[in-house]
């Protein structure tokens, strides 16, 4: 069977709960910030953090708890990154052990995640006492709801497929607004799957969709300290477990990918302020690394962002973003068109400006979602990138983001 999309998210896959609660963390009551994702048996599990030399407290525990590779829950909290503060660590395993004495676990099977501001004390008693009364089995837009901090939407996303014949569930919920760029931004992803698949083989396909998904949006070229993206995996679908390559090994890595190229899309279009998604594609490159460098360099001018925001067709922003990355190709041969749904136009061909419609141009640069397209005509490869436009709202909505 074809993957479908599916619903519940994070709990479309069998033996997967979660439950969110207000604890206090924030002062409108009607915002959940705490939330805890469950499975019902141990699973294997693999992670990816931040590559930020400053990193939140949360990873570092993480990291230590799996090092053996498994995992049976995850207790996130939002409106606190739980960072640079001086119990950092000591409320990151305060915040794991009370949801292990909650579920019954040791605490070296839970997984901790915080998002919010930098430096400020984590509220420990309110993390234990939300905990607490937190009530499993609620839909699990609650919780992806409850991660959120200055996202405007909620981030989820389940595919349906087979592997060994077995119906097969893997779902996920993300948060991410601000402070996105390469090797992750201020996002969290968690992703579950009733798939059989060692904590190994997990961890490879995990790191090799997260080079081309996630490492390859940019909202504000900030790079947080609490990004990671964790999976666990239950098994409870009952296929063959899957311990190296092959069909299964392939179709299982695809669905993740496709699921997290979804989140990180979802992302990309949410970023703080944006009005738009930018999607940069590079094609006929000499090797996909060459494209993506170029592709991820256009989607993260701030000039180009605020071109798009103004509906200006100002390709040479484009090819001047190309010209920086660090990345060799030939611009007498580049070719570059604006599309969106309202059509398609070449604005520079072989590196040069033509005479286009300026009308027409800006006609397509309205809608919420355009396509910059640059043909390097230097081989087959391709590469995807997406980002959004720069808007006055950015600066308002970070202005006074602590305050």
């Amino acid at each position: 069977m074809q993957m479908k999309p599916v619903s519940h998210s994070i709990t479309a896959a069998q033996g997967f709960s979660t439950g969110a609660i207000h604890c206090g963390l924030r002062n409108n009551p009607s915002k959940k910030e705490l939330a805890l994702i469950v499975s019902s048996v141990p699973c294997n599990a693999a992670a990816v953090y931040t590559s930020n030399q400053v990193k939140a407290a949360p990873l570092y525990l993480n990291m230590k708890h799996l090092a053996n590779g498994k995992a049976q829950a995850i207790t996130v909290n939002s409106g606190n990154a739980n960072a640079c503060a001086i119990n950092d660590a000591k409320n990151a395993l305060l915040q794991a052990q009370a949801a292990a004495d909650k579920l019954g676990l040791d605490v070296e099977d839970v997984l901790v995640a915080s998002t919010g501001v930098i430096g400020q004390e984590l509220p420990i008693e309110k993390i234990v006492a939300g905990t607490k009364a937190i009530v499993l089995g609620e839909d699990p837009l609650e919780s992806a709801h409850a991660i959120m901090t200055t996202d405007t939407k909620v981030k989820e996303y389940a595919l349906e497929f087979e592997l060994d014949g077995k119906l097969v569930h893997l779902g996920g919920i993300a948060k991410g607004s601000g402070m996105i760029h390469p090797n992750m931004g201020t996002m969290l992803c968690f992703i579950t799957t009733d798939a059989a698949v060692s904590s190994e083989c997990l961890n490879q396909m995990l790191k090799a969709n997260v080079k081309k998904t996630f490492n390859r949006i940019s909202v504000d070229g900030d790079t947080s300290t609490n990004d990671m993206c964790i999976v666990l995996a239950n098994g409870l679908a009952g296929n063959a477990e899957i311990t190296g390559a092959g069909q299964d090994f392939d179709t299982l890595q695809n669905a993740l990918k496709r699921v997290m190229e979804h989140l990180a899309i979802a992302i990309a279009s949410d970023g703080e302020g944006a009005s738009r998604l930018i999607t940069v594609t590079m094609k006929d490159a000499a090797s996909e690394e060459q494209a993506e460098t170029l592709a991820m360099s256009v989607a993260s001018s701030s000039l180009l962002k605020a071109a798009v925001f103004g509906a200006d067709a100002n390709w040479g922003r484009v090819l001047c973003a190309m010209g920086y990355a660090q990345a060799k190709f030939d611009p007498s041969l580049v070719d570059i068109s604006f599309a969106s749904k309202n059509g398609e136009i070449l604005v520079c061909q072989n590196g040069k400006g033509i005479a286009f419609d300026e009308d027409k141009a800006a006609k397509i640069l309205e809608p919420d979602a355009i396509e910059i397209i640059a043909d390097l005509h230097e081989g087959e490869a391709s590469a995807t990138c997406w980002g959004c436009d720069l808007t006055y709202d950015y600066v308002k909505i970070n202005g006074d983001y602590r305050t």
